[in-house]
């Protein structure tokens, strides 16, 4: 570890951005529930016509469309605006320090695609750890770059490679291979898809342990191969840049110098991204338990898709506004420990959700509707904050962050809180 430099190490919470914090740890609420309805629950392995069952009623269909309207992809994006919105609060810091960021943000980032595989394929296959790790390389590709430049990126990787790669994914087997082939391998992959996930959903639903995480491993496994890796990639980068521009604007860690242009921001990102949404979710409502819907739809995630990051960065603007009033801070603070032990909740959650749905624990894997789903995520984040509000008055890290951190400086971090000198009496 002798290339980093003798100063380098975790930040004194003194030093915290506590309006990040607790934007980090409301956004966790969203991606447990996210994760929950569209994962844990079985909703992505079971059969169309059983997911659609669970939410026929005029109850789950409003908080099914609900959810997409206000908090599917709204949450992860960010989450990932707030990755590179750290990447450029450490690269500050350690120009600060007159240092490189690469060394330690180079094994910062080889711990955490550690800690994440070992999530994806011990634990639970929707690991995001491991994916933010691999692409949060190419983040450094960015740490000399203009804004314009960083900008100009970020709108190419979010809006223009997905639709190239969309349209090659489509159109390039036509050409190559003629209409009636392209479609036989096409029904033969979503034939294979379909047994993939129908085999992993009863792994799943076993009584044992050993099988249902067999079948995750095998089907974390499989999901390297998927075709649509490279969008996710790109857009995942693409969120990761909107974030570093932020972070080097310095909009949410000085929101006073900045308020006019985050009024702008939530009220552009909550008005364009909330009519988006609404004219997807129309759509979704029309063609609700229609069996082929008709091509064009496939379209419509490029519209989708420019909704969810308006969405997200009016939610982003919006809460670092809020967090200023001191009765709203009081509110959304409850969320600060949260976020300052992010990495450990989010494992904790895989957990916690393996011990309700799998069939080894409670077995409501393919049994829940989408409402009591929302309820269980709610009920167990509230728990998840308890936890985190009584953990950080004892310890300085959250018990993942601890390792994190330790492995990342090659040294052990102390725990607890350094205590703070007292005055001396007059």
């Amino acid at each position: 570890m002798s290339e980093s430099p003798p100063s380098a190490g975790p930040i004194d919470n003194s030093e915290r951005v506590h309006t990040l914090d607790a934007l980090r740890g409301f956004a966790l609420l969203g991606v447990f529930i996210s994760n929950s309805l569209n994962w844990f629950n079985g909703r992505q392995m079971m059969p169309r016509e059983q997911a659609l069952a669970l939410a026929a009623s005029p109850l789950e269909i409003g908080v099914s469309s609900l959810f997409a309207l206000l908090i599917e992809q709204k949450f992860v994006t960010l989450f990932a605006f707030l990755f590179g919105l750290g990447f450029a609060l450490q690269m500050t810091r350690a120009e600060g320090r007159g240092t490189s960021i690469v060394p330690v943000y180079r094994r910062r980032l080889l711990v955490l695609l550690g800690i994440g595989l070992v999530h994806m394929f011990a634990i639970w296959v929707g690991d995001i750890l491991s994916t933010y790790a691999l692409v949060g390389f190419l983040l450094l590709l960015f740490r000399k770059a203009s804004e314009k430049t960083v900008l100009v990126w970020a709108a190419v990787l979010l809006f223009v490679l997905p639709v190239v790669f969309s349209v090659g994914q489509r159109v390039l087997p036509v050409l190559m291979d003629g209409a009636a082939a392209t479609e036989r391998a096409q029904k033969a992959t979503r034939e294979e898809d379909a047994s993939r996930r129908a085999e992993y959903l009863a792994g799943l639903s076993s009584d044992s342990v050993v099988t249902s995480q067999r079948a995750n491993a095998h089907y974390g496994w499989a999901a390297f191969s998927n075709p649509g890796r490279p969008i996710l990639l790109s857009i995942i980068l693409g969120r990761f840049l909107v974030g570093l521009w932020a972070g080097r604007r310095g909009l949410l860690q000085d929101v006073e110098r900045h308020r006019p242009l985050l009024r702008k921001l939530a009220a552009w990102g909550l008005g364009v991204g909330g009519v988006i949404g609404l004219f997807v979710m129309a759509l979704n409502l029309a063609y609700w338990g229609v069996a082929n819907p008709p091509g064009w739809l496939v379209w419509m995630r490029i519209v989708k898709d420019v909704g969810i990051v308006f969405l997200g960065s009016g939610y982003a603007a919006a809460f670092a506004l809020l967090f200023q009033k001191e009765r709203w801070r009081k509110v959304l603070g409850v969320f600060t420990p949260a976020g300052r032990m992010a990495l450990t909740l989010y494992l904790m959650q895989s957990v916690m959700s393996l011990c309700l749905y799998d069939g080894w624990g409670l077995g409501l894997v393919a049994r829940t509707p989408p409402s009591l789903t929302v309820l269980l995520s709610l009920a167990g984040f509230a728990v998840q904050v308890a936890f985190s509000h009584w953990w950080l008055a004892r310890f300085r890290f959250g018990p993942v962050e601890w390792l994190w951190r330790s492995l990342t400086y090659g040294r052990f971090q102390p725990m607890r809180p350094v205590p703070t000198a007292a005055p001396a009496a007059n």
